[in-house]
C-alpha cells in the first residue's frame, strides 16, 4: 500500500513541561528539537500547548511525491481544502479540527528483537536457564507509535476523511461506534470512535512483549499508582496485549504488543464486531473512567477550544 507508517502525533496539552516529564518516564527520549523518540521510530511525540488536552496533528508515511498528488485530488473531491508540496499534503479533519499530513517518508526498519524461549507444557525450551525477562533491568524504551484513537461527534464523517481522504483501510468495525483503520500492516493506526464530544482517547506505543508492558507499567506506576488506568490484559480486537496508563493532561497512553499484523490485504476480511464482544478477551474488566474519561463533561461543557 502506498501507505506504509504512522510517523508521528502532535498532542495539545495545558503543561507541557509535566508532560514531557511523563513520556520520558515512560521509555520516550527528548531530542534537542522539542520531539519525543522512540528507538525504531524516531520524532514521534510532540507536545505544545493548549487551554486542554486535545489532538492536534498526525501524521503519515507516504512512498512518493505521486501519492501525495492522489491524495490532494482525493480531498479535493470531498471538497476538503488542502496544502500541498512535492513532498505532503495536509488537510484539517472537519469534525475533530485535527490537521492531518501525508509525507513523503522511508520505510520504518525495525530491528528484529533476539527470539525469547518461553517454556511448555512437555517443552523446557529454555534448558538449566532463568527466564530473560527476570533478569532485564533496563528501562523500557518502546520502539514505535502504534496507533492514535480519537473521539468524534461524527464518526462516519471522520471515518469516511480518513478512508476516501487519505487512503487509510478499515480492518474491522463495531456497529455503531467505532472503526480500526490502518496506514501500514498493523491492524490499526488510526481508531475513530463515536463520543459525545471531540477528543483524543489514547496514544498506544509498541514493546517487545508482554514482559516488556509488565515491566513498563510497573516502573511507572511505583511512584504514582494514581497512573493506572486499566490493565494487564488481551484486547479481542487486533488481539495486542495491553497496560493502559494516564498522563498529566488526562491523555491515557498504551503500551502494547503482539498485535495483528495484515501483510496481504487479499487475505484479510474486515468483521463488524458487536460491542459487547469486543474491547478485550482476557483481564479485569475496563473501569468506567476507559469508556467516559473523567474531564469529558468539561469538554462537553466548552471547556476546551482550538489553538
Amino acid at each position: 500500500m502506498p501507505l506504509h507508517r504512522m510517523n508521528s502525533v502532535t498532542i495539545g496539552v495545558p503543561d507541557v513541561s509535566a508532560t514531557t516529564a511523563y513520556y520520558e518516564e515512560f521509555g520516550l527520549r527528548s531530542s534537542s528539537d522539542g520531539w519525543l523518540e522512540t528507538t525504531d521510530g524516531g520524532a514521534q511525540l510532540r507536545l505544545v500547548k493548549a487551554p486542554t488536552r486535545r489532538l492536534v496533528g498526525l501524521d503519515i508515511g507516504v512512498d512518493d511525491p505521486d501519492d501525495v498528488a492522489r491524495i490532494a485530488a482525493s480531498l479535493r473531491s470531498l471538497g476538503v481544502e488542502a496544502a500541498v508540496s512535492d513532498h505532503d499534503v495536509r488537510a484539517t479533519e472537519p469534525v475533530t479540527g485535527a490537521v492531518v499530513t501525508a509525507s513523503v517518508t522511508p520505510h520504518l526498519q525495525q530491528v528484529v528483537a533476539e527470539p525469547v524461549a518461553y517454556n511448555g507444557p512437555g517443552r523446557p525450551d529454555r534448558g538449566v536457564s532463568r527466564a530473560p525477562a527476570v533478569l532485564r533491568h533496563d528501562t523500557v524504551r518502546p520502539r514505535k507509535l502504534g496507533h492514535v484513537v480519537l473521539g468524534s461527534t461524527d464518526q462516519v464523517a471522520t471515518q469516511h476523511f480518513f478512508t476516501a481522504g487519505f487512503g487509510l483501510k478499515v480492518s474491522d468495525s463495531v456497529r455503531d461506534a467505532a472503526s480500526f483503520l490502518r496506514c501500514s500492516t498493523d491492524h490499526h493506526n488510526v481508531l475513530v470512535q463515536s463520543a459525545p464530544v471531540n477528543f483524543l482517547h489514547h496514544t498506544s506505543w509498541q514493546v517487545d512483549d508482554i514482559d516488556e508492558i509488565g515491566r513498563g507499567a510497573t516502573a511507572m506506576l511505583e511512584e504514582h499508582p494514581e497512573r493506572h488506568v486499566w490493565g494487564l490484559g488481551r484486547h479481542h480486537i487486533g488481539s495486542n496485549f495491553f497496560w493502559y496508563l494516564r498522563d498529566p493532561a488526562g491523555n491515557f497512553s498504551e503500551y502494547y504488543a503482539d498485535l495483528d499484523c495484515i501483510v496481504d490485504d487479499e487475505l484479510w476480511t474486515p468483521r463488524l464486531w458487536e460491542e459487547d464482544k469486543s474491547l478485550y478477551s482476557w483481564g479485569p474488566p475496563p473501569p468506567p473512567s476507559f469508556v467516559n474519561p473523567e474531564d469529558l463533561a468539561a469538554h462537553m461543557a466548552g471547556a476546551h477550544s482550538t489553538p
